[in-house]
């Protein structure tokens, strides 16, 4: 049987306008999961990272401990951190959530306390001159001047998550990852290149958004820079 020329789903071609017209939804729904795992392992880490950085500033000891631990869970492979959380949350989409916010803890944590630790101890030390006490010094001067170093680590653990999200697709809930993982084993090109190109799509967006949310709350760095 001939192929039609109009064809590019028959023929497989790598760049198809069909196949984006006859899977619309099917690309719809795999891209918000994929924004939704991605936006709920990188905030949940976001909670977990602020206090363990502020845990390892005050606290010397619990510096090296903190960045240690953190450090060993990024290395754990994927599939292997999958196992180990799935007792936990079984096959679900809590089980890739939770393992991706573990991986993001590595980013963000450094990112944090070295924003805090770069705050000039005069700036502190003039700010206790003024009647600060331990919580507002830590509210309106250390976090909003380690703001532009932990955005940078929020930047790229969201990148990073983006891009793992995929791997989320051994146990069926990565995303995008899904179309890529059952593209590549049909050998559909269309579907492979398609996602691909949303997974980039999204972490640029992404990383833009967030660049325009750090220039916003942090005014005072556009000034420095002109």
């Amino acid at each position: 049987m001939t192929v039609p020329p109009d064809d590019c789903l028959a023929r497989n071609e790598w760049i198809c306008g069909a196949y984006l017209s006859t899977r619309r939804q099917i690309l719809l729904d795999a891209t918000l999961q994929h924004i939704r795992i991605t936006a709920l392992a990188v905030l949940i880490a976001l909670v977990l990272a602020v206090p363990l950085a502020l845990l390892a500033r005050r606290l010397r000891p619990a510096a090296g401990p903190v960045l240690a631990g953190t450090t060993i869970l990024y290395t754990i492979p994927s599939l292997a951190m999958f196992s180990l959380l799935l007792p936990l949350y079984g096959l679900s989409e809590s089980l890739v959530v939770a393992g991706l916010a573990l991986y993001s803890l590595t980013l963000l944590v450094r990112n944090i306390l070295a924003g805090l630790r770069a705050v000039p101890e005069e700036t502190r030390q003039a700010a206790r001159g003024l009647g600060h006490g331990p919580l507002r010094l830590l509210l309106t001067v250390e976090l909003p001047l380690a703001l532009p170093a932990a955005m940078a680590g929020l930047r790229i653990a969201t990148v990073s998550a983006v891009s793992l999200v995929t791997l989320g697709a051994v146990v069926g809930y990565g995303g995008l990852g899904n179309l890529i993982y059952a593209g590549m084993n049909t050998y559909f090109k269309a579907q492979v290149l398609t996602a691909s190109v949303l997974c980039v799509v999204i972490a640029v967006a992404a990383d833009l958004l967030l660049l325009a949310v750090q220039r916003m709350i942090t005014p005072w760095t556009r000034t420095g820079r002109t």
